[in-house]
């Protein structure tokens, strides 16, 4: 066939035709139009016109990969048999191995592929062969963890990066554990980190979810625990509270019910023991010793409710309880005496304002004006918590509003706070978050400061996260935590602090 060159009113392209007109067209198209060619209708000219005949892809994927035309090597896996391609194969770093090294199997033109890992199944295994003779591989949320199985022993990172970005997208409330334990298990440290820091803002919304609380591990409820970013909702015996019927459910695994149940038998199972601590000094409970250490217990002791609690479950030994008490005693001396004015900006560091800080929180479901204060011993400093207008606000209380505890009248008082806001979709992931920041207040009496401002991007429900300490460590707790190389038990003997 010849090529055909003519006009553009000769040719009569139809849409998506390619058709090349001649400068002697342009010439004729300008003289019956008078000389006039748009501008527009001159770059139309000069624009190739494709059209997509037959997709290569789909068709080296129908007759190479589906029907198997032209094998040189088969693959037995699982009790299936693919006929594929060396040449395609060879993609996957563990086929180029095989099929270019000395092995036996590079000579072969039919291979048993040994399958050591049980979260491969068939259908993950042909996801991942297939991949290599397309462009664009689908793969199904309910299957990425197998799928990630198989792509991890293929070695085949763009398909591996595919099903981190999958898992990230769908962390749930039904998933994120599996998802955690998948990302642990092949080294997806992107994933791992997602699923960490939702479990961080998540973890205390969703205590009444019995099947969350018995897929966590025992190392990962530690690591939560904790974290210097877990959202505390309201106070830290609530934690507490929640390590107590988790730990409950890991003794207990064949127990079902509602969650109003499970509080109840819980406390019933620990307040049954005789001795105080003894679960923690008994070989069931030594498993869960370091979930108890990350409470901090110099926050719930100054509530007398809480205490009152503790000492009724039987769990924590006196002998971690008894130097928290004296610490916490000296601390309500040094305030009531006017010794202590507040945490020193200069021997204070980050890491020990993480460790120690009075950590608590709130939800707020839609707007309006709210304030509060959290329970327990206040070391002096009433501090009234308003949101109002998308502002978090400080106060210094003395004397405008009522309090019961005693309140500190000296003229100024630190104290020293992050505040965090969170909003988040209905899978629990985060759509915006903002913080103040590590900072220093030094208060007057009655005094009031704004501490973070939202963005009017923000939707309700807001999470508002506060950790904060308005007394002085001791010097002595300073400084060993600033020795390198202590272990946990010498800290533990010098001080009973836990952390």
């Amino acid at each position: 066939m010849g090529n055909y060159v003519g006009t553009a009113a000769e040719s009569g392209p139809e849409s998506g035709s390619n058709t090349t007109v001649s400068k002697s067209g342009t010439h004729n198209l300008r003289k019956r139009l008078g000389g006039q060619v748009d501008d527009d209708f001159e770059e139309v000219l000069h624009t190739p016109k494709r059209k997509q005949l037959k997709s290569t892809s789909k068709y080296i994927f129908t007759t190479l990969f589906v029907n198997g035309e032209n094998s040189d090597i088969a693959i037995n896996a699982l009790g299936k048999t693919w006929n594929l391609h060396k040449l395609y194969l060879c993609q996957s770093r563990y086929f180029s191995c095989m099929f270019n090294g000395s092995w036996k199997e590079s000579k072969l033109t039919e291979v048993d592929m040994d399958i050591p890992d049980a979260n491969i199944d068939i259908e993950a295994l042909d996801v991942c062969l297939g991949s290599l003779y397309q462009d664009e591989v689908v793969i199904d949320p309910s299957k990425v963890e197998s799928v990630l199985a198989a792509a991890s022993l293929l070695q085949l990172d763009g398909l591996i990066q595919q099903c981190a970005d999958i898992m990230t997208d769908t962390i749930c409330l039904s998933t994120v554990c599996s998802y955690h334990t998948s990302s642990s298990t092949y080294g997806i440290q992107h994933t791992l980190l997602s699923c960490f820091e939702w479990l961080e803002r998540n973890l205390m919304m969703t205590t009444t979810n019995i099947s969350l609380l018995k897929e966590i591990s025992v190392d990962l409820m530690k690591s939560l625990i904790n974290s210097s970013n877990l959202f505390v909702l309201q106070v830290e015996m609530d934690i507490y509270s929640l390590i107590k019927k988790y730990v409950y459910l890991k003794s207990m695994p064949q127990w079902t019910g509602d969650p109003k149940q499970l509080a109840k038998d819980a406390d019933s199972y620990f307040r049954s023991l005789k001795e105080p601590g003894e679960f923690l000094n008994s070989e069931t409970g030594k498993i869960y010793e370091d979930l108890f250490k990350g409470v901090r217990l110099h926050h719930i002791i100054n509530d007398l409710s809480s205490t009152r609690l503790i000492d009724r479950d039987k769990i924590i030994p006196p002998s971690w309880i008894l130097p928290v008490y004296k610490q916490q005693w000296q601390n309500m001396l040094c305030v009531e005496q006017g010794q202590d004015k507040g945490p020193s900006e200069s021997e204070l560091m980050p890491e020990h304002f993480k460790k120690y800080a009075m950590r608590c929180g709130r939800i707020i479901s839609k707007e309006g004006e709210y304030c509060w204060r959290w329970t327990g011993f206040n070391y002096g400093v009433d501090l009234l918590v308003t949101f109002c207008k998308r502002q978090v606000i400080f106060k210094r209380n003395t004397n405008t509003h009522p309090v019961s505890n005693s309140v500190s009248l000296q003229p100024n008082r630190k104290v020293m706070f992050q505040v965090s806001v969170t909003s988040y979709n209905s899978q629990g992931h985060s759509k915006y978050t903002k913080s103040s920041g590590l900072q220093y207040l030094d208060l007057k009496k009655d005094e009031e400061v704004v501490v973070l401002e939202m963005d009017s991007v923000a939707e309700y429900p807001i999470q508002i996260s506060v950790y904060y300490l308005c007394y002085s460590l001791p010097m002595d707790l300073l400084q060993l935590d600033s020795v390198e190389n202590i272990s946990e038990q010498a800290i533990g003997e010098q001080l009973e602090w836990n952390t």
